[in-house]
């Protein structure tokens, strides 16, 4: 399991490259991630500090830490 979660870190960090700062909800939409696995690949980026976590009133954006 942690393989492919390892697969879609890695498919949410590259729509992230190309997207910028994106809702979860959009990202689960146009990338086509289910809601569970987009939520552990989250987790997952946020625990190698690879992302950043934004909330705009009812929405949390997800992103890419700069540098």
């Amino acid at each position: 399991m942690s393989e492919s979660i390892g697969n879609v870190a890695g498919q949410l960090w590259q729509y992230l490259d190309k997207k910028g700062s994106q809702s979860i909800a959009k990202i689960a939409k146009e990338a086509d991630i289910e809601m569970k696995q987009l939520q552990r690949a989250i987790g997952r980026l946020a625990k190698e500090d690879k992302i950043t976590i934004e909330l705009k009133g009812r929405n949390e954006l997800i992103a890419l830490k700069k540098g």
